[in-house]
C-alpha cells in the first residue's frame, strides 16, 4: 500500500529536498543539479564540492520493497567484485547502500558517461554477449528472493487489464483492443510452451541499448532497476531489432561472446517476440499506471491520445504476425 504524504513528497521533490538528502549522507553539494533522464524513479546528477558529481536516485513510494531494493544492490556489488562493467551504489560509512532522508529512500551512484552501442558492430555485440554471459554465470546461481519473476500474468494478463479499467482507452477502440490483447495472450502462451521448462536465472532485466554506455574502454551497463528472475533470452533480445536476415546477424554476434561464458538454451529463441510483445503491452499499462503522476503527462503528451491507441494496436498486430514466424536459429 502506497502512503499518501510519502506519494506527494516524492512528488514535490524539488531542489531543496534533492541537496538536503545528498548532504545528509555525508557530501558537500556545490548546488547544481541536473535532472536526468528517468520516470519511474527521480535521478539527479548532482555536484560535489572539490570532487566528481554523484548521480542521486530517489525511489518512487510502492514501487519496490527495502529488501528487493538491497537485493538488487547486492547483486551489482557481487557483479563489480568480479570486474563486470556495471555500476553498483556507493556505499555509507555503515556499508549501508540505500539510504533515508525525512521520507526520501535513495542511493548515490559515481557518474560514468558514454554512449549506445553501434547495434550494427560485430565487435560491440560480441563484447556485450560476454559481458551478459558473465553476468548471467553469477545470476544463476540463486534466484532473487524479494523480486518478481517475469510472466505472461504479470506483464501480459494484468497489464491488458489495466488499460481496459482504466478509461484511457477510447470506446471505439475497446473491443478491437481486448480481443487483440486476447489472441495475443493465447499465441504468447504458444509460444512459451514451444519453449518449454527453460531454467529462470538472475537478469538485468531491462537490457535495451539506452542502458548500455559505451566508451572508448568498453561499456558500462546501468539501471538494474528492473532486475527480476526470468529467461536468459529476456537480456539478449532487445538488441535483435530490424528484419529476421538483420536480427538473426545480430544474434549470432552476441551469442558468439555469450557463449564464452556461459551455454545458451536455443529452445529459448521461442521467446523473442513473445517477450517483446509483452513489453509492447506492458508499457502501455505502464504509462497509464503512472498518468496521474504529473511528470508523464508533461513527458508523454501524446500518451492520452486516440492516435497513440490506433497505433498502439497497429503495433500489437504486427506482433501477432511475428509470433507466427519460425524463431531465429542458434546451433
Amino acid at each position: 500500500m502506497i502512503n499518501s504524504d510519502e506519494n506527494q513528497a516524492y512528488r514535490a521533490l524539488g531542489p531543496d529536498g534533492i541537496l538536503d538528502a545528498v548532504e545528509s549522507a555525508g557530501y558537500r553539494c556545490d548546488g547544481r543539479f541536473l535532472a536526468l533522464n528517468s520516470y519511474e524513479n527521480r535521478v539527479y546528477q548532482v555536484g560535489i564540492e572539490d570532487a566528481a558529481p554523484l548521480i542521486a536516485k530517489f525511489y518512487r513510494p510502492g514501487r519496490w520493497t527495502d529488501a528487493a531494493i538491497r537485493e538488487e544492490h547486492d547483486f551489482t556489488l557481487a557483479l563489480a567484485e568480479l570486474e563486470i562493467p556495471v555500476v553498483p551504489p556507493l556505499r555509507d560509512d555503515h556499508g549501508e547502500t540505500l539510504l533515508s532522508h525525512a521520507p526520501y529512500r535513495f542511493a548515490l551512484y559515481p557518474r560514468r558517461g558514454g554512449h549506445a552501442p553501434e547495434l550494427d558492430n560485430p565487435d560491440h555485440l560480441e563484447q556485450m554477449g560476454r559481458f551478459l554471459g558473465r553476468i548471467h554465470t553469477l545470476g544463476e546461481t540463486a534466484p532473487f528472493e524479494h523480486r518478481p519473476t517475469l510472466t505472461i500474468e504479470h506483464f501480459g494478463i494484468d497489464s491488458y487489464r489495466y488499460v481496459m479499467e482504466s478509461g484511457l482507452l477510447p470506446d471505439y477502440l475497446a473491443i478491437p483492443y481486448r480481443t487483440l490483447a486476447e489472441d495475443l495472450i493465447e499465441r504468447i502462451g504458444y509460444r512459451f510452451a514451444d519453449a518449454g521448462d527453460v531454467r529462470h536465472i538472475r537478469l538485468h532485466g531491462d537490457c535495451h541499448p539506452g542502458n548500455i554506455l559505451w566508451t572508448d574502454a568498453g561499456p558500462h551497463i546501468v539501471d538494474f532497476d528492473d532486475a527480476r528472475n526470468g529467461p536468459a533470452v529476456q537480456d539478449l533480445w532487445m538488441f535483435l531489432s530490424g528484419d529476421r536476415p538483420y536480427a538473426q546477424e545480430r544474434l549470432m554476434d552476441l551469442l558468439v561472446g555469450y557463449t564464452e561464458f556461459r551455454d545458451f538454451d536455443p529452445r529459448e529463441l521461442h521467446l523473442v517476440e513473445a517477450l517483446r510483445t509483452l513489453r509492447i503491452i506492458h508499457y502501455a499499462a505502464w504509462l497509464a499506471r503512472r498518468w496521474d503522476d504529473p511528470a508523464f503527462p508533461l513527458a508523454f503528451p501524446w500518451f492520452n491520445q486516440p492516435r497513440y491507441w490506433e497505433e498502439h494496436i497497429l503495433a500489437l498486430r504486427e506482433q501477432a504476425a511475428l509470433l507466427d514466424e519460425p524463431p531465429l536459429i542458434w546451433d
